[in-house]
């Protein structure tokens, strides 16, 4: 017993604690995904709970509160530690982990006037997108900075090769065609075990719980074609410090891809809108194990109109006039898929039902 009355001395406790939440002392973390976007997401919060940390309870002796503290901050990192997944649950992630969020909207069968209509010649008529920018030069890039473990020059380094991810998951001709994204792939993390394994399920044998299609744009080589060459783009890369003093990446950007029927002489125009974020994080190698130009998968999300309802087949398909007027144009909420400014978290509110919507102007 110790002079507070506890029965392990505040020493050991502190001791266990850091030992707990630090893992072996002095060796490279095998990174995981679920567990980073659990910590993150905690330390992104405006503030934390009443009743976490901050909370100030009754006076009593020292020793027993930190005792009693501490035996729940060590049963809580166990649960991380034995099923991430779970814990992911408690923040409103769909069960799935890693921010696997994917929203699918169809398109109402409403009926456009002729300037409107989008042709193989002017395949964005009628949208938005008219005015957005062509397809990589939509990824610009912040000023670099010194930040975290990096160096100014180690940071646009950094930043050049998440917009090659983006590039190569979402712009790249043979990926769009169905193609295996292997040059996307080469810049994750090998190590990264959890992400890896989700990417062989998904690529292999693609399901609601392993889709493909939450990273990478690809459609249904027997079904749609992008039409041109050219897909516009809108949105932003950003950076901060992360945990352990990595590099955080994050980019947010809409995709708008203009696609016919892959066989026959019709000429129809329809289009497939995504939204995309995905969080890269690029991790000091002293402290966790991981490939050089390689970055770890902190999170990623989408939301996509007109890439095929309660679609699980790893392609997007998307419904043309005919497919629309016959199959109803969704029961979910209306939505804008070239609304920049409502925020992803807004967009895809946690722990909401995922249905098929409304969108416009495809």
């Amino acid at each position: 017993m110790s002079e507070d009355g506890s029965s392990i001395p505040d020493e050991e406790w502190e001791r266990f604690l850091r030992d707990a939440e630090a893992g072996t002392p002095g060796a490279p973390e095998e990174p995981s995904a679920r567990a980073r976007m659990v910590g993150n997401r905690l330390e992104e919060r405006s503030g934390p709970p009443e009743g976490w940390r901050t909370h100030q309870p009754p006076a009593r002796p020292a020793g027993r509160v930190r005792y009693v503290v501490g035996f729940l901050v060590a049963v809580a990192l166990l649960v991380v530690a034995l099923d991430p997944g779970r814990v992911t649950g408690w923040f409103g992630g769909d069960g799935g982990g890693d921010g696997e969020v994917t929203a699918v909207i169809t398109t109402a069968p409403g009926s456009r006037s002729a300037d409107e209509v989008p042709t193989p010649d002017d395949p964005f008529r009628g949208s938005p997108a008219t005015d957005w920018e062509d397809g990589p030069a939509a990824l610009t890039l912040p000023e670099a900075r010194a930040t975290g473990w990096m160096s100014k020059a180690q940071v646009a380094r950094a930043l050049e090769r998440s917009r090659d991810f983006m590039t190569e998951s979402n712009l790249d001709p043979g990926v769009l065609r169905g193609e295996r994204p292997d040059e996307a792939i080469a810049l994750i993390n090998p190590e990264q075990e959890d992400v890896q394994q989700y990417l062989a399920a998904a690529l292999t044998a693609p399901s609601r719980r392993n889709d493909p299609l939450r990273m990478f744009s690809r459609f249904a080589p027997s079904k749609a074609r992008v039409v041109g060459d050219v897909v516009k783009a809108r949105g932003s890369i950003t950076y901060r410090e992360g945990r352990r003093g990595a590099v955080e990446v994050t980019a947010d950007v809409t995709f708008v891809y203009p696609v016919v029927r892959a066989a026959g002489a019709s000429d129809e125009v329809t289009r497939t809108i995504v939204r995309r974020e995905i969080v890269m994080g690029w991790d000091d190698p002293a402290k966790v194990i991981t490939e050089p130009g390689t970055f770890t998968v902190v999170s990623y999300r989408s939301h996509t109109a007109n890439g095929g309802c309660d679609n699980h087949t790893g392609y997007y398909l998307p419904e043309f006039a005919a497919e629309r007027v016959t199959g109803g144009s969704g029961e979910g909420a209306e939505a804008d898929p070239y609304d920049r400014d409502t925020t992803m978290d807004e967009l895809l509110p946690q722990g909401a039902e995922r249905k098929c919507g409304v969108a416009g102007r495809l």
